[in-house]
């Protein structure tokens, strides 16, 4: 009996050129053609999300301003679809210069506001990122103590010792640090100690159902332990019901972000009437 062909990929290893390497590879370059045609058509916006207050919910602290690019079709493309793939390219700087650039703009125009901006730890050193915020703080002197830059717990541990001087730097002039998505990597606590983060966000795998998950309980309990022995701000990620506002609150973290308060939106919630509720058009 003849052996049975079993094609062209029968003899590649797992791991090499796979049929599913191959798909990989071809979603990836498409989805970093299509941001790169976004940026080149400045097929860009912020969509903002409020973070507010556990004892006051009627009450933003502050808001996170998220990238959102427009494929060819206009539909709106938000960053988890796209930014692992960019994140260690040039095209993955540009889109921090860009966010920056968008935020520090909304600061000026808007006074009343605080405003988080995300940002890799390899954007640190890059010459346009710099500028952007050299200018936009000579601008308007007010916007260093308004702007919040975040910066994933997973991009800080690449170069800490960059990050720790970079943000010495410029806390000096006011500005405020987050650690994102905290809890989801593999953080030092030697350089957690050192970082000095003002902001501490606990990632949204802990918080989902956490009034019903005794696991996820102690583990949150935890990182609010450690964010009060480094004298940091606590958020709670992606809050979705009432059940876990009202865990979060009692176990005391600061504030809270999720569609329960409000969804990213393109329209700016803080003004009279905007979207930005949890049934408003999102982004």
């Amino acid at each position: 009996m003849a052996p049975r062909k079993m094609g062209k990929w029968a003899d590649i290893p797992a791991g090499q050129d796979s049929p599913l390497n191959f798909a990989v590879s071809s979603r990836d370059a498409s989805t970093l053609d299509m941001v790169r045609a976004a940026l080149k058509h400045r097929q860009v916006t912020l969509a903002f999300q409020p973070v507010i207050q556990s004892q006051r919910p009627d009450q933003p602290a502050f808001y996170e301003g998220l990238i959102r690019v427009l494929d060819e079709t206009g539909r709106i493309i938000p960053a988890k679809d796209f930014i692992d793939v960019i994140e260690t390219t040039e095209t993955g700087r540009i889109i921090d210069c860009l966010s920056l650039e968008m935020g520090l703009r909304t600061l000026a125009r808007e006074p009343s506001i605080r405003l988080a901006i995300n940002m890799s730890a390899r954007s640190i050193g890059y010459p346009r990122w710099m500028q952007s915020l050299k200018k936009g703080l000579k601008h308007d002197p007010t916007v260093a103590e308004r702007l919040i830059l975040e910066i994933t717990e997973s991009s800080a541990m690449m170069v800490p010792e960059l990050v720790v001087n970079f943000m010495s730097d410029l806390q000096r002039k006011g500005i405020t640090f987050a650690l994102d998505d905290f809890g989801a990597g593999f953080t030092s606590f030697r350089y957690l100690r050192d970082f000095y983060f003002d902001i501490l966000k606990i990632d949204g795998q802990f918080i989902h159902n956490i009034h019903a998950d005794p696991d996820n309980q102690v583990l949150t309990r935890a990182l609010i332990a450690i964010a009060r022995q480094f004298d940091m701000f606590t958020v709670a990620e992606k809050v979705e019901t009432a059940e876990d506002a009202q865990w979060l609150s009692a176990a005391g973290v600061d504030c809270l972000q999720g569609f329960l308060f409000g969804a990213p939106s393109i329209h700016a919630p803080w003004k009279s009437g905007a979207p930005g509720s949890p049934h408003s058009q999102t982004a």
